[in-house]
C-alpha cells in the first residue's frame, strides 16, 4: 500500500473509491487529520493532507512525528510527499514538476527526530541515520516512470531549500539559497524527509512550482496568491494523473 502526504493545492483526493477514514493516535500527539483509505485503480493507498483538510496547519506547527508515524503504523513502506514550492532555478517555471534528490534544511524549533528520548528511546543511545541522499531512490524512479506515463514534463533531481515559513522569504533569501545551491524552496521538506527516513520508510518528494521564487521571473516585485492559486488548481489535476500511474507501477 502507497502512503500519499499532501500539501498545498492537495488537501483531499476526491476520486478515491471505496473510501474509509481512519482516526489514528500516537505516542507523538495527533497527526494532522484522519487518514483516508481508498483504492485508485485498484489498488490501496492511505492519504494524509499535511496541513489538515481545511488546510489549517502552518508549516511549522504540522506535527510530523505523528503524521509519519500514522502512516507508518498502517503497514506502509513507501510514502510519496506532494509538495509545492518557489522556483529558483530558471527551468522551474510555474506548473512544472520536479523529483529533487537532495535537500537543505533551514528551519528551527521543529520536532526533528524520533530519537530524542522524549517519548519512547528510554535509555537506548543516541542513534544517527546517513542522510547523504536524503530521498529513496526507487521511489524517485517511480515517480520518474509515472511521469514519463502520463505525459507530463519534470525534472530529475534538484536541491529543495526547506525555510521556516510561514512568511514566503525575500529576495536576497532566494539569492543566498542559490547560492548555497538550492533549486528550489518549500516550507515542509523537513524533517519529514528525515523522519521518514528514521523509521525506515522509503519517501519521495513530487514538487510542483507554484511560483517563481522572491525576486525572479513573474515574482519580480510580489507573488500574488491569485497567480499562485490559478497555477496549482491546474498543476495538481495533472499531478493526480502521474498518481495514477504511480499507484501501477509501485503494485507491479
Amino acid at each position: 500500500m502507497l502512503g500519499i502526504i499532501g500539501g498545498s493545492g492537495l488537501t483531499q483526493m476526491s476520486d478515491l473509491q471505496d473510501i474509509r477514514r481512519k482516526v489514528v493516535r500516537t505516542p507523538f500527539g495527533d497527526p494532522s487529520g484522519a487518514l483516508t483509505f481508498g483504492r485508485i485503480n485498484g489498488h490501496e493507498v492511505v492519504f494524509l493532507a499535511r496541513h489538515g483538510a481545511g488546510h489549517t496547519i502552518p508549516p511549522h506547527e504540522v506535527n510530523y512525528r505523528a503524521n509519519l508515524w500514522a502512516i507508518h503504523a498502517q503497514g506502509v513502506k513507501d510514502v510519496l510527499s506532494i509538495a509545492t514550492v518557489g522556483g529558483i532555478h530558471a527551468d522551474l517555471t510555474p506548473g512544472m514538476i520536479a523529483i529533487p534528490d537532495q535537500i537543505i534544511d533551514y528551519t528551527w524549533g521543529r520536532k526533528t527526530t524520533y530519537h530524542d528520548c522524549s517519548s519512547l528511546c528510554g535509555s537506548k543511545p543516541v542513534v544517527h541515520i546517513d542522510f547523504t541522499w536524503p530521498y529513496c531512490e526507487n521511489m524517485r524512479q517511480l515517480c520518474m516512470k509515472a511521469c514519463q506515463g502520463a505525459g507530463e514534463k519534470y525534472i530529475d533531481g534538484g536541491v529543495y531549500a526547506s525555510v521556516q515559513g510561514p512568511r514566503l522569504e525575500t529576495a536576497a533569501e532566494i539569492n543566498r539559497l542559490e547560492r548555497d545551491g538550492a533549486t528550489m524552496v518549500g516550507m515542509t521538506g523537513m524533517p519529514e524527509a528525515a523522519l521518514a527516513r528514521e523509521i525506515g520508510l522509503c519517501y519521495a518528494a513530487l514538487t510542483v512550482s507554484a511560483n517563481h521564487a522572491a525576486g525572479r521571473g513573474s515574482s519580480r516585485d510580489a507573488i500574488t496568491y491569485e497567480e499562485v492559486d490559478a497555477v496549482l488548481k491546474l498543476a495538481m489535476q495533472r499531478v493526480y494523473g502521474v498518481i495514477e500511474h504511480l499507484v501501477v507501477l509501485h503494485a507491479d
